[in-house]
This record gives structure tokens, sequence and C-alpha cells, in this order.
């Protein structure tokens, strides 16, 4: 992904070489911050509001005052800015604590440094991906519902994958799976879907709902129930879910081929072109 030629910092919309913020943010000192990220289609973000609410839900979270309302204005602003208002585009949008001297805890009365660039981003119309992942354990903090900055775990996570060139690595606590590096995790056996529920081990991610909704609308029975790590070769499918990703079927975790070929599950491929509809 390429460096956008405008960022919005804090009401202000600059070149993107000229965007400064301070050495004691305290995004940069602690990653006390979190992020958002969203998809504009065919000159409409999908799932705006979502979006948005998630982001406010962090913000109450983690005890930084600010109201997302306010970034409507900005958004159509950098877009405008960046010539993108009806480009099919990602926005990314991150919100810190801001600049105060170093202590650990909550400094009172400084204001939220509130960040935002676009860059032009055309998705498949349908993910084409047959993803080889990797299992690994869920080593990260118990708050993974919260989509901070601090993406440390998440990053060496992810590059074990890239390491083992393969698409994604999954993740396991307990025994039993989770999420993965950057997107939510689905499993199918015997006509069922199921994924970890929405908790404090995973994202609740965007697209994950939309996908929970799909089945329901199309007759297909979904739990948020965990698979366990011991039951990964009795699955008939399985596949990723995210902004970015949006439903990326999974052929091969670790030996354990699924499938091969250009092949895909069929609850897979029938998610895949519903999701494309509802794009």
């Amino acid at each position: 992904m390429s460096y956008p030629d405008k960022v919005y910092l804090n009401g202000q919309i600059v070149n993107s070489d000229e965007a400064k913020v301070s050495v004691f943010d305290r995004g940069f000192i602690f990653g006390d911050g979190l992020y958002e990220v969203m998809v504009q289609i065919n000159g409409k973000f999908f799932y705006k509001k979502e979006h948005l609410e998630r982001l406010q839900s962090g913000l109450h979270k983690i005890n930084i005052d600010f109201d997302t309302s306010q970034l409507s204005i900005g958004i159509n602003d950098l877009l405008k800015a960046s010539l993108l208002t009806d480009k099919d585009c990602i926005l990314y949008i991150q919100i810190t604590r801001g600049v105060a001297p170093r202590q650990h805890s909550f400094p009172s009365s400084i204001k939220p440094t509130v960040m935002m660039y676009a860059v032009p981003k055309v998705l498949p119309e349908i993910n084409l991906v047959n993803a080889h992942v990797v299992t690994r354990k869920d080593f990260r903090w118990s708050r993974c519902d919260i989509k901070m900055t601090s993406l440390l775990g998440n990053v060496m996570l992810n590059e074990e994958a890239m390491q083992h060139e393969c698409y994604e690595t999954i993740l396991h606590r307990n025994g039993m799976f989770t999420e993965a590096s950057h997107s939510n995790l689905f499993f199918v056996k015997d006509g069922v879907v199921f994924t970890h529920k929405a908790n404090e081990y995973i994202l609740n991610g965007i697209t994950r709902i939309v996908v929970i909704e799909l089945c329901k609308t199309l007759g297909i029975e979904v739990r948020e129930t965990a698979i366990s790590f011991e039951d990964i070769e009795s699955v008939d499918e399985a596949f990723l879910t995210g902004t970015s990703t949006q439903i990326a079927a999974i052929q091969k975790i670790d030996e354990h081929q699924l499938y091969t070929g250009n092949e895909k599950g069929p609850i897979t491929k029938k998610l895949q072109e519903a999701f494309f509809k509802l794009k």
C-alpha cells in the first residue's frame, strides 16, 4: 500500500510529508490509542455507522473523551482533498490520548490526537484467494476486543505467516481457536458455521457481524462456539473475514489440506456470493 498524499491531523488537512506528531504523544510512547479502517465502494462507505460506533465504544472502554460524530466533516474534506470523493478507497482513522509528559496513568485535561488518511483501493468482487494458514498459540493480552494501535503481538504473529509463505496465522488459546492475526475466523462442520463468540479474546469485526447475519438470512445454522485445536482435522471448510479481506477461503491449515486447486467449500462460496450482492 502506498503513502497517502494528504493527511487529516487535528482538524487540518496537510501534505503527508508535513504531517507531524509530537514524540511525547502517548500513541507513540505507549501505543495508547485506537484505530478504525473503512472501505468506500461506489462512493459509499461500507457499514460506516457500525465502524464509527465500534470506534466510539472503544474510546469509551479506554476513557478517551472524543465524539466520533465530529469526524464526518473531516472525512468528507479529506476525501475531497485526496481526490477520492467518489472513488473506491480505504480510510484509516487513528485517535490517541494525546500529548503529555510520560507517565503510565492517564493524564488529565489533554486533547486527543486525531489522524486520518485515505488511499485508493479497489477490492475484488469476490476474494479469490485459497489461503494457506499456519496455527500458533494466541499469546496476546486478554482485551482483544479493543481495536488498539498497540499491535506488536498481531504483527509478530502475522510475520509467522509471511515467513512460511502463508496468507495468515490463525490463533488458539486454551486449546480453542479464537481469530487470526488480522482477521476473524470461521469454520464449517456438517453444514454448520462456527466462530468464537464475541468476547474479550477476539475483535468483533464488522465483516464478522455481517457474515453472521448473512448466515441467518440464508438459512445456514451459525453457532458462536469455538472449534478446538484437536478437532481441526474434522472441519469441512474454513474462512477468514475482514474489512479488506472480505471473505477469504482457507484451503490448507498447517499440513491439513481442506481441498485442492481452485475448489471452495459450498458454504464459503455461497457466503462470498451473498456478500458480493450485499456490497
